[in-house]
């Protein structure tokens, strides 16, 4: 009988504890979970995979994402050891660690060590939870037993790496450790791994940036107790107490804001951006961007851009010098910014020139004052040099044949190459004319680099790229590998700026307008470089030249680049290599298509008043002036002679009255130009 009860008894017992078991599971399966996706920074990458920046989650906190293999593994053999050495063994709750710290809290009268785990930990991280109350204990608890169930331990490690608190808004080991540090966690000294285990237990008190010396005392605490858990030896812990605590916070990696920013608006749901900017580069031109406007008053912006015209991958993108809100506007992508370029169209239009077999760099071209209809356009210094080559009035930037050959090939031409560059241009009144090729259009900086890169590349377009996995094909082809050869060539003669090297970088400067724009843009046989100096809001820098304060910024950052530059390639086969005497007749000397049409180049032209003009009359008449042609001259007012025989090219015309009139010229050798103006 006493069996018989003792059976029942034993029975009862199992029954009623496997219920309470199976009830405990009911309980622990139950438990309502907070999210378990966290939040982390969205993430910009180099070439090498190296931060260039991150950015702050919502709440703005840097919280950086964190596998725990990519964290040094001495740090994680600290943490175990110091916070939760059966860790790989429980099942959220260490019933032996805290049946310890509770005797020990009874014993002492007071805490004198916790028995959270980390799981327990990441419990209360992921509620912003208490640890002192025992309704929160328990919640944890319970959170932490159901979280070992529905994650493994290496996920749940993970959550402690992204969450852990190191004080103020640094949240997770990656995070603390570019802050204090100034690195990424894969590679700690002991000293620096000990520090980020001690910082998470009272973040705000042990924050190295304000408590410096209480941060140093937690931290050799865990330093004596991983010698006494095997994880380092005495002679590495003594090592690492003589480290110097850091006492400030170092900033996060800000390269390539501009750019990072359109990544991550053109990619808004992605948290990581792989880009083809190379770190150490961007880093070194941002700096050289800041020295070039050091001492050029407050206001003088630079933006340089890098690309491999090979493979059309971006290498740098500096697009402002500081990325601040200040008189130069640095928060502004100048990069892409729309800007008169000057002088820096003209190698475009010599290419073209040689690829349609209007001209050649030996090709003689005359460079003095003349009109093209009512444009009449001048040189940048007012000084003409009469009959030169090509290869000259590109390397001297000469105005006046550079809007010949426009007017040869039309502006259109001109227009259809920039587009099949894959520039945008964009046109005062959407009418290209010819001063187009003095800088008469919108570009930005990004156009003429992939303009530059198209001529480096022989002519044919491959589209600029900055994100990695970006496909870019091929594109069309522009102008012919000789033309392009031919101007890569001109333009490699052109003489260095002061104290730069001889290389034959292949470069071109440009001037806008009223000096808002100061460009450099050359290329060698790998690399093209494009810098651009003015103010951000279009205002004038008087005195500001693309030759004296853009061009050595191009040297340098070329320098910066490598030190040496990449051969240009050789001439193509067919090239003609001569010089002027063995072109062929019509090469010989510019002549547009339309020349026969067309008057002598010496012939007279009316220079004032231009054809279709509104002039008024003086008291003493209309003053008039004629360019070219032999005196003495004779002056018409709708066929009625005025002045007859004047050997002077300025006259005053005693006009009948207002209205339109037409005014002619007649040379002694009875060549004649014409205009038709009002006179008012």
């Amino acid at each position: 009988m006493m069996r018989a009860r003792w059976i029942i008894g034993l029975t009862l017992g199992l029954w009623l504890s496997a219920l309470g078991r199976d009830r405990f599971d009911d309980w622990v399966d139950a438990t309502i979970l907070p999210p378990l996706v966290v939040e982390t920074s969205v993430e910009v990458l180099d070439r090498n995979g190296d931060l260039l920046r991150a950015y702050t989650v919502a709440d703005g906190r840097w919280r950086l994402a964190l596998p725990p293999d990519k964290v040094d593994p001495k740090y994680l053999r600290m943490l175990l050891a110091y916070e939760d050495k059966r860790f790989r063994d429980h099942a959220g709750v260490d019933t032996r660690s805290m049946l310890r710290a509770v005797l020990q809290a009874l014993w002492n009268g007071r805490v004198v060590s916790g028995g959270s785990t980390l799981t327990m930990q990441v419990a209360r991280l992921l509620e912003e939870g208490t640890t002192g109350e025992v309704g929160g204990k328990l919640r944890q608890m319970r959170v932490a037993l159901a979280l070992e169930r529905r994650l493994s331990k290496d996920q749940i490690l993970q959550l402690y790496l992204h969450l852990a608190p190191f004080g103020g808004n640094l949240e997770g080991v990656r995070a603390a450790s570019i802050s204090y540090f100034g690195k990424e966690p894969y590679r700690l000294t002991p000293a620096e791994a000990a520090l980020l285990v001690a910082i998470p237990q009272s973040p705000e008190s042990r924050r190295p940036d304000r408590a410096a010396d209480r941060a140093e005392a937690a931290r050799n605490r865990v330093l004596a107790r991983a010698v006494g858990e095997g994880v380092i030896d005495a002679d590495e812990a003594e090592a690492a107490r003589r480290e110097v605590v850091p006492g400030l916070r170092k900033p996060f990696p800000a390269l390539a804001p501009h750019l990072a920013d359109r990544a991550k608006a053109g990619l808004p749901t992605a948290l990581t951006h792989r880009l083809t900017i190379d770190g150490k580069l961007q880093k070194k031109l941002e700096t050289l961007a800041l020295d070039a406007v050091a001492d050029r008053g407050e206001q003088l912006q630079v933006a340089i851009l890098v690309a491999d015209h090979g493979s059309g991958e971006i290498l740098a993108s500096v697009g402002s010098a500081g990325y601040q809100a200040d008189l130069r506007q640095g928060f502004v992508d100048m990069t892409q910014a729309l800007r008169s370029p000057g002088s820096t169209l003209k190698p475009l239009v010599y290419s073209l020139a040689f690829d349609e077999g209007l001209a050649h760099p030996e090709t003689m071209i005359d460079d003095r004052p003349m009109s093209f209809g009512t444009y009449a356009p001048q040189n940048f210094d007012k000084i003409y040099m009469g009959t030169i080559r090509m290869r000259e009035a590109l390397q001297l930037s000469r105005n006046i044949p550079v809007v010949a050959l426009t007017e040869a090939l039309g502006p259109a031409k001109l227009v259809s190459a920039m587009e099949k560059a894959g520039m945008g241009p964009v046109f005062p009144g959407d009418q290209p004319g010819l001063a187009i090729a003095l800088g008469g259009v919108g570009v930005t900086l990004s156009d003429m680099v992939q303009l530059y890169a198209t001529l480096a590349r022989g002519g044919v377009v491959r589209p600029l790229s900055w994100r990695q996995e970006a496909e870019v094909p091929e594109g069309q082809r522009v102008v012919s590998q000789i033309a392009a050869w031919q101007v890569g060539d001109v333009l490699a003669g052109l003489a260095p700026p002061p104290g730069a090297p001889s290389n034959r970088l292949a470069y071109k400067t440009g001037t806008s307008y009223g000096h808002r724009d100061a460009w450099a843009i050359g290329f060698d046989g790998r690399h093209v470089i494009g810098v651009w100096m003015g103010r951000a809001d279009g205002t004038p820098v008087p005195g500001a030249f693309g030759a004296d304060v853009a061009a050595p910024v191009l040297f340098q950052a070329f320098n910066r680049l490598k030190g040496k530059l990449d051969p240009q390639p050789a001439a193509p086969a067919s090239t003609l290599l001569v010089a002027n005497a063995e072109l062929p007749q019509p090469l010989r000397r510019f002549r547009s298509r339309s020349a026969v049409f067309e008057a002598a180049a010496d012939a007279p032209a009316v220079a004032f008043p231009p054809d279709g003009a509104e002039v008024e009359l003086l008291a003493a008449g209309l003053k008039v002036k004629v360019a070219g042609g032999t005196a003495p001259f004779t002056w018409l007012a709708d066929g009625v002679p005025v002045v007859v025989g004047s050997d002077a090219r300025e006259a005053m015309l005693v006009m009948p009255g207002v209205g339109f009139v037409t005014l002619s010229v007649i040379d002694a050798e009875g060549r004649s130009d014409r205009v038709k103006v009002e006179v008012r």
